[in-house]
């Protein structure tokens, strides 16, 4: 009962007052150091348990978290990756700490899933961060969807608030094609017509037209999902609602030890779920990597 308050996000002073209000004396350090061995190794288990079969799709997002280190307090990344295989089901299959800008702790993380069993990835999707596109392509050669949500607002950035429901709007257009080549033409038609306004807009779409339109050419009945790192968000905001309870923690391990515990239980929870793809179109992928010419543009169910 313990472990669970203090993963639900129940302070440590609380728990110890709710102990106390049992009519314990509170909580003592061997108490604690037990508790912390056993929640250690669940989630030990959990971030280290072999992968099998094939995950088309993977997402990363990475949480900012202050943490002391060598009497300073810095901020840290905690990456979480999620992905979905061709059972269609969504798991949450890693967690890492460290600086999110180098491509050696991409490169590492990557490779330390692929270990695990992490196979048959074809699409990651994320934000931007200098070095994850070198590291995925050393690890798993998969294509990069760069966040389109975060692209479109980081982009608006340029153009006057009263004109950014327009400009989205004729942007969005090239998200309702029907496949990869219609929505790269669209795309740079839109371009070309906002260029003349604005030329920093329309750079930005020059430059990310193969990074922000990656998921056009996977099946139809996924789209909604691979455009951006939105299916993660509650996910998200579940990990920063727990740390926002600590504030400031006092290693990486203690970092490891909560959010790995959040995601934990957060897995299980989806695994009681609907599955969270279409198991048919998967097999539009494999025709697609024997045939380059086939174009994934079923409709969407």
């Amino acid at each position: 009962m313990i472990q669970e308050a203090w993963i639900d996000g129940v302070s440590t002073r609380r728990v110890d007052e709710l102990v106390q209000a049992m009519g314990l004396s509170g909580i003592s350090k061997s108490t604690v150091s037990k508790l912390c061995k056993d929640i250690d190794e669940r989630v030990g288990e959990f971030l280290h348990r072999p992968l099998a079969g094939d995950w088309p799709y993977l997402w990363l997002d990475a949480t900012y978290l202050k943490v002391r280190q060598g009497g300073r307090i810095v901020s840290v990344a905690a990456i979480i990756a999620v992905a979905v295989n061709t059972d269609g089901r969504r798991e949450i299959i890693g967690l890492g700490t460290g600086p999110s800008e180098a491509e050696t702790f991409w490169t590492e993380f990557l490779r330390g899933l692929k270990a695990r069993g992490l196979d048959g990835i074809k699409l990651v999707i994320s934000d931007t961060h200098t070095g994850l596109k070198a590291a995925i392509k050393r690890v798993f050669d998969a294509i990069w969807q760069r966040c389109r949500v975060h692209w479109m607002r980081n982009a608006l950035a340029d153009v006057q608030r009263g004109q950014h429901t327009m400009v989205a709007a004729a942007i969005r257009q090239a998200f309702n094609q029907p496949d990869r080549e219609s929505a790269g033409q669209t795309w740079r038609h839109v371009a070309d017509q906002l260029r003349a306004r604005w030329p920093k807009l329309s750079a930005l779409m020059d430059e990310a037209e193969h990074d922000v339109l990656a998921f056009m050419a996977f099946p139809a009945q996924h789209r909604a999902k691979l455009h951006s790192t939105n299916p993660i968000e509650r996910l998200n905001k579940e990990v920063k609602r727990r740390a926002d309870v600590v504030g400031i923690f006092p290693n990486e391990e203690s970092i490891t030890r909560l959010i790995g515990a959040v995601l934990f239980e957060q897995n299980d929870e989806w695994q009681t779920q609907h599955r969270y793809m279409q198991v048919e179109a998967f097999a539009q992928i494999d025709a697609a990597d024997t045939d380059p010419l086939l174009s994934l543009t079923t409709s969407a169910a």
